[in-house]
């Protein structure tokens, strides 16, 4: 008998990343620190109005905008506390925050994904900026002979 592969009906999970810096530069390039408060209100409610639409349709999963600082920690052996470093906001690509969506296709996020870079920035404007679009590591597929 031949090999067959089971596949499953689910959806896939995608990491949509916002980076601070480190992506190729966005058309709206000002940065977020010369925005006004309304353009921060505005850029802020677009993509609470994108997830709350996502939640709709049941392709939200989770979001979270994350602050410039952090520390880099690694395991220093048995007994030992951990080591840190930093924070490093000087480097070149810090994630600014992110969204987990569970869609049907890769085409689906790389849509919505071109739906949040539309958020606006200064001037009220579109930012076009660029998000990386991750898959989530998935168990590869059954294989019966």
């Amino acid at each position: 008998m031949g090999r067959t592969s089971t596949e499953e009906t689910t959806m896939a999970k995608y990491l949509l990343l916002k980076h601070y810096r480190g992506a190729p530069a966005a058309v709206n390039d000002v940065p977020m620190d010369q925005w006004t408060q309304a353009e921060i209100s505005a850029h802020v409610q677009y993509m609470q109005d994108f997830a709350d639409r996502l939640e709709g349709t049941g392709e939200f999963v989770d979001g979270q905008a994350l602050a410039p600082e952090g520390t880099w920690v690694r395991y220093d052996g048995e007994g030992r506390p951990p080591v840190t470093d930093g924070p490093f906001a000087e480097t070149k690509d810090l994630i600014a925050g992110w969204m987990v969506i569970d869609v049907d296709s890769h085409e689906r996020a790389v849509e919505l994904a071109g739906e949040l870079s539309a958020a606006p920035g200064a001037g009220g404007k579109p930012i076009h900026e660029w998000l990386e679009v991750r898959p989530f590591l998935t168990a590869p597929p059954t294989i019966t002979e």
